[in-house]
């Protein structure tokens, strides 16, 4: 299933920075990409998530002009860069923006400085625009003191520092970054997320974003769209994409949710509220959230949803005794295992308050967290 966000009225439209249009990418006879079609307001950020393979770097490379659509529409600012009805293909390095990779792309024989310089010089940049340039850019990453010091002398961090200053060196309108991030530690990995962010709000830049990690997805994105298998499966806010998802691939993708499968009971089903009865017989209660209910469905509810407790809680949907089959320490999260309805479901919750297997407790979940799937996949 493909959902396109695409610009609703003119004064949408006059803010859009960049637009993808039905866009389609094949080798050969094989279609890698689309038809795909997104758009990204100016100043904000947008990121294409999904498993490796699904599309989304091929999709970045078709915008940054590096690779050529078999279809479709590339529009950044008021220019087309790809239009295959108007037979036109603009060149990478007149697209007007820049582009980080995963491999960072540095010179080792060259300084920082001169990593940085590069793109002005190539663009015949004078003397002094290229040395306002560097020092700007450098002084955006927090590496000015590092500018005389060889590349090759650079940390992961600092190597990543200074590619983000070389593509922000001659103030690009548009930023390209394709899992720039996927070859730090986890701990560095985090910490340049939040400075990621940070500069692209300072910047006031509109950028897309590749990646397969969640978190950052999550953390980075005023937009995410989730891509799989060339194909855009849902598009919104992180909120909306984790709270709200609307296929079984997403629901499982983005985040970690039981996806429960029965059929609907229509008549204790009415509204937005569902009901449906699993194989072992058990009824769960949950929200349509305004999609349409067939006679069959599958419920997402995320991990962190379902509630444990030794106590029987108040009221009378949504509540069952279960057993704990199996406890798995996190660290800050124990995974926690039930056996319900013949089958297994899998909580999530605060280490701190520990429970045995075999121990008899109640599980329960808010109806709302329940949440109706477009799709009929049966559950895992």
């Amino acid at each position: 299933m493909q959902t396109q966000a695409q610009p609703q009225d003119k004064e949408i439209q006059a803010e859009t920075e960049i637009e993808v249009r039905d866009l389609e990418i094949r080798y050969g006879a094989v279609a890698a990409v689309g038809p795909v079609s997104f758009s990204v307001p100016k100043g904000k950020q947008l990121t294409l998530l999904g498993p490796s393979g699904c599309g989304k770097s091929t999709t970045l490379r078709a915008i940054a002009g590096l690779e050529k659509p078999a279809a479709g529409v590339i529009k950044i600012g008021d220019r087309n860069m790809y239009s295959s009805a108007e037979n036109l293909n603009i060149p990478a390095e007149d697209r007007g923006l820049s582009m980080v990779f995963q491999s960072y792309a540095i010179w080792p024989h060259m300084t920082v400085y001169d990593n940085v310089a590069y793109g002005l010089k190539v663009r015949r940049k004078n003397r002094e625009e290229i040395d306002a340039g560097v020092k700007r850019a450098l002084a955006l990453v927090q590496m000015e003191a590092y500018a005389s010091r060889p590349a090759s002398q650079l940390s992961g961090g600092q190597q990543q520092r200074v590619a983000l200053a070389r593509a922000c060196a001659f103030s690009p309108e548009v930023l390209l970054f394709d899992e720039p991030l996927s070859n730090l530690d986890a701990k560095l990995r985090g910490d340049m997320r939040i400075e990621l962010r940070e500069l692209q709000h300072s910047l006031g830049v509109t950028s897309i974003y590749v990646t397969h990690d969640l978190e950052e997805a999550l953390a980075m994105s005023d937009c995410i769209v989730v891509m799989n298998k060339g194909r855009i499966e849902q598009s919104g806010t992180p909120y909306e994409i984790y709270n709200y998802p609307r296929t079984a691939f997403v629901a499982d993708f983005v985040g970690s949710s039981n996806l429960i499968s029965g059929t609907v009971r229509e008549d204790l089903s009415s509204g937005n509220d569902v009901v449906i009865e699993t194989q072992g017989g058990e009824l769960i209660h949950g929200n349509t959230h305004g999609r349409k209910r067939g006679s069959q469905a599958t419920l997402s509810v995320r991990t962190v949803h379902l509630q444990l407790s030794s106590q029987r809680p108040a009221g009378d949907r949504n509540v069952w005794q279960v057993t704990i089959a199996r406890s798995v320490f996190l660290g800050d999260l124990s995974e926690i295992h039930v056996e319900w309805g013949g089958r297994k479901l899998i909580i999530r919750r605060s280490a701190l308050d520990r429970m045995e297997e075999g121990q008899q407790v109640f599980l329960s979940v808010d109806p709302n967290r329940c949440v109706l799937l477009e799709d009929d996949a049966p559950a895992a």
